[in-house]
């Protein structure tokens, strides 16, 4: 498994804002767009493509399409913040849902919600999930998109912390993970340190 750390100015300007206690809703939402298109571009980056002509006003000229299937799958619910963004870039993604529910005394996730798009063995397939804290979730739900067969799986997220790293590099040591930021720890309850909150209570007002 590797890691990338996506450390573009812009990147760590959105994370900035998204870990101030301060930054309101509007904002909140605004910043983590920001940063999941910057973080989407990077997991994209190898896209496959093929080579086209195309007709301007004024002649023809050379370039390159993206010819590989794109699925994205946010985790709900804070997973919803990030697919708009990538949305903007992959106009034509098809969009699966992954429900779980963490438990607060045990950290293991539990599945509520699976909705996956047919035929995904040739589809390049981003998973959004803002915190990878334990990586139990981000495993679980790794495990049901390797289900229907998906080989190429990027993971985007906000922010890491080294237990979440480490579990999705043992049970899924193929896929790739993008981030702006490993934070040193977690607490007690399993919440990263120093992180920026829960961010599904801080993107919906729920806090």
């Amino acid at each position: 498994m590797s890691v990338h750390l996506v450390n573009h100015p812009l990147a760590q300007d959105a994370l900035v804002e998204l870990r101030d206690a301060t930054t309101q809703i509007a904002a909140f939402r605004r910043a983590a767009a920001r940063l999941s298109l910057l973080l989407a571009v990077e997991a994209l980056r190898d896209v496959p493509s093929s080579s086209v002509v195309v007709q301007t006003s004024l002649g023809f000229s050379p370039g390159w399409h993206a010819s590989s299937d794109v699925v994205v799958v946010p985790v709900l619910r804070a997973g919803l913040g990030m697919l708009d963004a990538v949305l903007e870039i992959v106009p034509s993604a098809r969009v699966g849902f992954i429900g779980l529910k963490r438990d607060e005394a045990t950290a293991v996730a539990s599945q509520y919600y699976a909705n996956l798009p047919p035929d995904m063995e040739a589809s390049y397939v981003l998973l959004l999930d803002p915190m990878l804290a334990t990586g139990g979730s981000a495993a679980t739900a790794l495990d049901l998109i390797k289900r229907t067969g998906a080989k190429t799986v990027r993971m985007i997220c906000i922010v890491a912390a080294p237990p979440g790293v480490a579990e999705v590099g043992r049970r899924h040591p193929d896929v790739q993970i993008y981030t702006p930021a490993i934070d040193p720890e977690l607490n007690s309850k399993n919440y990263i340190v120093p992180g920026l909150g829960d961010s599904g209570d801080r993107l919906f007002g729920t806090v």
